[in-house]
C-alpha cells in the first residue's frame, strides 16, 4: 500500500506584508521617522518661536498678549541690530570663502601620491570633529593679548615688536578676522570632502583630453574642474551658510559678542536677549529674522545650480 505524500499547505500572504512589498508604502514607512523627527524637534519649536514673536511674553510678564509684527519693527530700528545683522553676513560669508579656499587647495594636496597621506587624511578631519569648547580654548590661549603665541612667534622672528603686538580679541577688525579664521578652520575639512567627491567624480576621459589639448594644471582646475563640480560644491556651500548663520557657538566661546558688539551675530543676539535678559518675545523675532535671509540664499544657490545643470 504506497502511502500518499501530503503536498505542503501555503499560508496566505498576510495583507499587511502586501502592503510593505509595495515601492511607494515602504518608501514612505522608512522616510516616516524622520519626517517626525523634523516635525517635534524643529517644527514644534519654530512654531513656539512663532508663538513668542506676535506677542509681548517676557519671563517678568508671561502673560501672552497680541501685539503682531510691533517686535520685528522695534529689532529692525535698533542700530545693535542692524550691526548684529552685518557682522552675521560678514562672519558667515567670509568664514565660507576662506573655507572653500582652503578645501580646494586641501583636496588638491591631498589627491597627490606622498609619504603619510592615509595619516593625514584623517588627521585633517580633527577640526570637524573636535569639540567646539575644546577647540575655542585653545584658540583662545592662541589669541591672547599676553601669551599668543602668534605674537611670540613674530616677536621671534622680527616682524614685529612686544609694544606692537596685536590684541586679538580686544580689537573689533581683528576680533571678527578671528571667529571668522577659527569658523573657516571648523569648516574646511567639510570642503576638503566636498572638493574630492567633487573632482573624483569627474571622468578621468576629459582630464587626459585636456591634457593633449595641453591645458596646464591652473587651466584645468579652473576651467574643466571647477565648473564641471560647481552643482556639488553649491550643494555644500548651502549647508555651511545655513549653519554658520545660525550658529552662536564660536562667538559664545570665544568673544562673548564683543569688543563693543564687534562679533555680535543673531543667534548669539537672539540667545542674548532672549534667554539671558528674558525678553523672550525680541528674542524670537531675532531669531525668526534669520528665516526669510537663508531661504532667499538658498533659493538662489538652487536657481545657480540648477542652472548649471542645464
Amino acid at each position: 500500500m504506497m502511502a500518499s505524500i501530503a503536498e505542503p499547505v501555503t499560508k496566505p500572504v498576510s495583507r499587511f506584508r502586501y502592503i510593505l512589498d509595495r515601492r511607494e508604502t515602504l518608501g514612505a514607512v522608512m522616510v516616516a521617522p524622520a519626517i517626525l523627527y523634523v516635525l517635534l524637534l524643529v517644527g514644534g519649536p519654530f512654531l513656539l518661536a512663532v508663538y513668542y514673536s506676535v506677542s509681548a511674553y517676557t519671563i517678568y510678564d508671561p502673560s501672552w498678549r497680541f501685539v503682531g509684527l510691533a517686535n520685528f519693527a522695534q529689532i529692525i530700528k535698533n542700530p545693535v541690530f542692524l550691526q548684529t545683522l552685518g557682522n552675521t553676513f560678514l562672519f558667515t560669508f567670509g568664514s565660507q570663502f576662506l573655507g572653500l579656499i582652503l578645501g580646494k587647495f586641501g583636496a588638491f594636496l591631498l589627491m597627490r601620491p606622498f609619504a603619510g597621506r592615509k595619516i593625514v587624511r584623517a588627521l585633517i578631519m580633527l577640526p570637524w570633529a573636535v569639540p567646539i569648547a575644546l577647540a575655542a580654548v585653545a584658540w583662545e590661549w592662541m589669541f591672547d593679548s599676553l601669551y599668543s603665541v602668534i605674537n611670540w612667534s613674530m616677536i621671534a622672528l622680527g616682524i614685529i615688536d612686544r609694544s606692537d603686538a596685536p590684541n586679538w580679541l580686544g580689537n573689533p577688525h581683528l576680533a571678527m578676522l578671528c571667529v571668522i579664521i577659527v569658523n573657516a578652520w571648523r569648516f574646511f575639512p567639510f570642503a576638503i570632502v566636498i572638493f574630492l567627491a567633487g573632482i573624483t567624480s569627474v571622468p578621468q576621459d576629459i582630464i587626459d583630453a585636456a591634457i593633449v589639448d595641453g591645458a596646464g594644471f591652473w587651466r584645468r582646475n579652473y576651467q574643466i574642474v571647477l565648473p564641471l563640480i560647481l552643482p556639488i560644491v553649491a550643494v555644500g556651500l548651502i549647508f555651511g551658510i545655513v549653519f554658520t548663520f545660525t550658529d552662536l557657538s564660536i562667538v559664545y566661546l570665544l568673544t562673548n559678542g564683543g569688543p563693543v558688539n564687534a562679533t555680535s551675530v543673531l543667534g548669539f543676539q537672539g540667545f542674548q536677549v532672549g534667554i539671558v535678559s528674558g525678553d523672550v518675545s525680541h528674542g524670537a523675532a531675532i531669531s525668526l529674522f534669520m528665516l526669510p535671509v537663508l531661504l532667499a540664499v538658498v533659493i538662489v544657490v538652487l536657481r545657480f545650480i540648477r542652472r548649471r545643470e542645464v
